[in-house]
């Protein structure tokens, strides 16, 4: 088995238009536990109901616990804890509950985040961005570490498209000067690639891989910080509010596809550490073209540093 899986299409038979259930279509996910962050809003929840209509067992930690129980209230073999990934007691807290359960996990989805907020600090100051997306998440998986690599699981990161915008700014990584919303969101999004780069390399012995991904352009709770005229300015929506198609919107059944697939494929079996799109392997990206990663998200090295700098900050690492 190769150690490194090439950037490079594998030609799955699937594409932007696929959903998530068919990405499942004849797999039998009975017996099988993932372990969904947000799975209860937008990508999140399309993401649930497909992989317990597959019949796995899906525990959604939420931020909101009681709306989370709420949107999933009827699914079947779904459960919900408490998790807030700006708080790092709170994400010791739902990892020592799960590990007291013995269970093991075979697919960690870390698809929870928060899109180009206003300028906000949490913990001790940490940019909100960087914080939930990428370090909240970090921390998650180091701290459910004995319960993923058992059963060899799989971790999907759910980075963006918005890796482009920025990558690591290694001098001020934490914004303290010139906050730029649209560059925060995309440092946190190329760090989310960089932790499956990395993770992938580590824990590929216990064999456990990670992919990263870029969902698709989607109308999702997720653009709740973005004022309607920016969106408008930006051809999402018209003045009504109505999503412009041309802009290849994906419907949140679509935009699950490529993580579920992420987790469940069998066609990615003995592969780890790249970056997904439409439900295949992403080349990488040419200059100019939104499509594809970027060098500095796949960056070995870079993937290494941002591990070492994200244990500093958090106080966790499973393989220190």
């Amino acid at each position: 088995m190769s150690t490194t899986t090439p950037q490079h299409k594998i030609g799955s038979g699937f594409g932007a238009h696929s959903t998530a259930d068919d990405v499942l279509a004849g797999l039998d996910l009975d017996g099988r536990l993932a372990i969904v962050t947000g799975g209860y809003s937008g990508l999140g929840l399309e993401t649930t109901k497909a992989l317990s209509k597959a019949g796995a067992r899906v525990v959604v930690p939420a931020r909101r616990a009681a709306t989370a129980r709420e949107a999933l209230a009827g699914l079947e073999r779904v459960e919900v804890d408490e998790l807030d990934l700006g708080d790092l007691d709170s994400v010791r807290g739902f990892a020592e509950r799960f590990l007291a359960s013995g269970r093991t996990v075979d697919f960690m989805i870390d698809n929870a985040g928060i899109m180009a907020c206003p300028e906000t600090r949490v913990g001790p100051g940490w940019e909100a961005q960087f914080a939930t997306n990428h370090l909240g998440h970090f921390a998650l998986v180091n701290r459910l570490w004995p319960a993923l690599a058992p059963g060899g699981a799989r971790v999907v990161s759910v980075s963006s498209r918005a890796h482009h915008f920025s990558g690591i700014r290694w001098d001020d990584v934490q914004w303290e000067r010139g906050y730029d919303k649209w560059e925060a969101y995309g440092q946190a999004k190329t760090a989310n690639v960089l932790f499956a780069v990395h993770l992938d390399r580590l824990g590929r012995d216990a064999g456990v891989r990670a992919f990263a991904l870029h969902p698709g352009g989607i109308m999702t709770p997720l653009q709740r910080h973005i004022p309607r005229a920016e969106m408008v300015e930006r051809g999402w929506i018209d003045e009504q509010g109505t999503v412009l198609n041309p802009q290849g919107f994906k419907s949140p059944a679509q935009g699950a596809a490529t993580q579920t697939w992420a987790a469940t494929s069998p066609q990615l079996e003995g592969m780890g550490g790249v970056y997904l799109e439409d439900c295949d392997i992403a080349e990488p990206a040419v200059a100019g073209e939104p499509t594809g990663v970027r060098d500095w998200a796949v960056d070995r090295d870079q993937a290494a540093r941002l591990w070492d700098l994200s244990a500093r900050l958090t106080g966790v690492n499973a393989f220190a």
